[in-house]
């Protein structure tokens, strides 16, 4: 150091640097610490960054115009994100209020070049000195723009060495199996750091009950239900604030069930890197934002069998299969429903090769449609039939196929409830022997107290009177949930069990059994159905995929809509002629039908006379025409109903739906049976042909309106 006109202690150079309109305006002295824990145990840094603040008197600026900016304390200099006392700054030099930036290095301004060079332009700008222990510069000299920019650079590669040189340290211990950072449910940290089960053994048996439970139901929210509707709460350790490390009962919750049953811990795997740090959103906030979820094998560090588990790994992948296959989305089957659709998720369309969704009619009846290709491109839906046939020929080959097995059923049935039942003996058990260890040393606790200390007596004796009044509530519950039913099975109940399992159609159609039992006993028989439709046909294959690899293959006749899409219609048409020509009427024809077992589209089962007369029609034989349907009652270009409906191609119910919207020129004729007369000439025969042409969902909409309005009849 050397002296100058100003004072001692000032650095070299430092005299021909400062003018008087620097020591006209503010000398800052910025003060920062990375983190908390810096900020109370390195306390000698941070007395070196305040004692800055002799360095700005001693060159000269009065002490009032020493100005100490120290908000910043406890946060990194990577990113101005909640360093308000960084802002501040920037704020006061931009409006020309600063001479003089003071820093014990240049590393606590900024970490960032983009930082720390919008601080140099601006100070530049407005000609503000920047200072730190080694010398003074101005921004707007080459020079000290060059060693500025250089330590600024150093000061952000700096930072990346600390960081790659921590993150190394946690990998390599990672890679050992040994970095924790907080232990999920059911597992605790001894004194060495190693991860162990919890000691609890109520704690141990609610995970496990957890896994067990979610295997029998098969999806997250009814294993949820299931906890809830018998009370069943999960032990908690919480990692921070004043009970941390205490164990705590909670109420379950779907986002909690879903991280047991996907963590692979409980598997006894080792992870690191579950979800990383997603670096464009940390860019874009500034914080530490995590990413999507890895699997375990894609994780930086995956090591099996290096934990204590609560299952096996093979376990742990049915879990995650089965989590999979519950998701709502096209390419998975879906969870179990309440809807009685039995085959919802199992079918599979055999012309596009995806799943075919359900809907329900206004009396609950089910029909799979595979509309995928609608849905995304717009195309035509690959089919679309009706659910009631094929959710019965699935169940008869279901219950084909459960027959052999009657025998190991029942006895696996009553194996399964009695162990359901000691589970829930267990936990209450364990439930009760909490209750009274708590009761036990709040007395405890009591008896000690001295009986003069009423200040504390009476605190103590009511916390005693509050365990005994909850676990009396517990025994009470006790004793009423098990009073619904017997603890154990006697020789009765097995019976029973053994004769229902006997008998499965009978099971399978009691009323006590609901839609989604019977869509779980199909999923675990089959993986899936494929059903390819025959072009024009009302035939359908289909393709019964049993777990296992055995596919059993059927033929299904479906409901259709239109005659066309009947596979005999043209042998029906011939027959229909032939008996026509017999001089029979149209009911006789019916009834003949009816008896050599022809079958009508539309889920009907017989014909009658008016369907024999429309297909008579259509083939052009009117057959007897009823006298009030006389061709003189006709005009110029009218055609009665049935011809029009005949010569256009039109079903008689969408004839009659234009009819009511006014798309054709219609009247009545008086009288009790009223036929309709239809005007249509060449011109509108046309026009009804192209909209019949239309797609429906197009015909409907506003574009159409000029194709549906009616051609002008001519006057009479």
């Amino acid at each position: 150091m050397i002296a100058t006109e100003t004072g001692a202690g000032c650095l070299p150079g430092s005299s021909s640097k400062i003018q008087a309109s620097h020591r006209d305006r503010l000398a800052v002295v910025y003060v920062r610490q990375s983190n908390p824990q810096q900020v109370l145990e390195h306390r000698e840094s941070t007395e070196l960054q305040y004692a800055l603040r002799r360095r700005a008197i001693e060159w000269g600026w009065p002490q009032e115009q020493v100005r100490v900016i120290d908000q910043d304390q406890g946060h990194s200099a990577r990113t101005t994100e909640g360093r308000e006392g960084f802002k501040q700054l920037l704020a006061e030099v931009s409006l020309d209020h600063v001479g003089l930036v003071l820093g014990i290095e240049m590393s606590r301004l900024a970490r960032s070049c983009r930082d720390w060079h919008q601080l140099l332009e601006l100070c530049a700008m407005f000609g503000t000195l920047l200072a730190d222990q080694e010398g003074l510069y101005d921004p707007r000299n080459y020079n000290d723009r060059l060693l500025l920019g250089l330590k600024g650079t150093l000061s952000e590669a700096e930072l990346h060495l600390l960081q790659q040189r921590m993150e190394q340290g946690r990998l390599n211990k990672a890679r050992r199996g040994e970095l924790f950072n907080h232990p999920p449910i059911g597992y605790v940290r001894d004194h060495d750091g190693r991860l162990q089960i919890d000691p609890d053994q109520q704690v141990q048996s609610v995970v496990r009950l957890v896994f067990d439970k979610f295997e029998e139901l098969g999806s997250v929210n009814k294993l949820l239900r299931y906890l809830v509707r018998q009370e069943i709460r999960l032990g908690i350790r919480p990692h921070s604030g004043s009970d941390r490390g205490e164990l705590q009962w909670r109420r379950p919750g779907r986002v909690m069930l879903g991280n047991v049953l996907s963590h692979p811990l409980f598997a006894g795997a080792y992870t690191w890197g579950r979800r990383p740090t997603d670096r464009r959103r940390f860019a874009a906030s500034g914080r530490s934002v995590k990413g999507k979820l890895r699997a375990a094998q894609d994780c930086a560090v995956f090591i099996k069998d290096c934990c204590p588990a609560y299952i096996t790994w093979e376990r742990y992948e049915a879990n995650l299969k089965q989590l999979a296959h519950n998701r709502s989305r096209m390419e998975a089957r879906g969870a179990v429903r309440e809807g009685p659709a039995l085959l919802k998720g199992l079918l599979v369309c055999g012309i596009c090769g995806y799943r075919l969704q359900v809907s329900y009619d206004q009396n609950r009846r089910p029909r799979y449609s595979c509309l995928r290709l609608n849905i995304e491109r717009g195309e035509p839906k690959c089919q679309s039939l009706a659910g009631r046939r094929l959710d019965e020929l699935v169940a008869r080959q279901v219950l084909t196929a459960l027959e052999p097995a009657s025998l190991d059923l029942s006895l696996s049935a009553a194996a399964d409830i009695q162990q359901q039942r000691d589970q829930l003996q267990k936990h209450w058990q364990q439930r009760l022997e909490r209750a009274g260890y708590e009761a036990e040393r709040a007395r405890r606790q009591y008896q000690v107290v001295e009986p003069e200390n009423r200040l504390v007596a009476r605190e103590l004796e009511a916390r005693w009177e509050k365990l005994l009044a909850e676990q009396r509530k517990l025994q009470e519950d006790h004793q009423r949930f098990f009073a619904t039913g017997p603890i154990c099975l006697n020789e009765v109940d097995g019976q029973l069990i053994r004769n229902l399992a006997g008998d499965i159609p009978t099971l399978w159609h009691s009323p006590r059994t609901t839609h989604a039992d019977r869509q779980q006993i199909v999923r675990h028989m089959a993986e899936q159905v494929v059903v390819t439709p025959q072009a024009h046909d009302e035939t359908v294959d289909v393709a019964i995929h049993f777990a296992g690899g055995f596919i059993s293959h059927h033929e299904l006749q479906r409901p259709v809509a239109r005659y066309e899409q009947l596979h005999d219609f043209k042998k029906l048409l011939e027959r229909i002629k032939v008996l026509s020509e017999q001089k029979q009427t149209a009911a006789q024809i019916a009834a003949q039908l009816n008896a050599e077992g022809w079958r009508p589209p539309k889920r009907r089962t017989t014909f009658n006379q008016s369907m024999v007369q429309h297909l008579l029609w259509r083939c052009g034989r009117c057959g007897r025409r009823p006298r009030s349907m006389s061709d003189d009652l006709l005009g110029k270009d009218e055609w009665w109903f049935v011809d029009l409906a005949r010569e256009v191609g039109l079903p008689h119910p969408t004839l009659y739906s234009w009819m009511r919207r006014g798309w054709v020129h219609a009247r009545q004729l008086s009288g009790p049976q009223g036929h309709w007369i239809l005007w249509a000439n060449a011109e509108e025969v046309q026009r009804l042909k192209q909209l019949h042409s239309c797609n429906r969902d197009w015909f409907n909409q506003p574009q159409a309106a000029e194709l549906r309005t009616p051609n002008p009849r001519p006057a009479t």
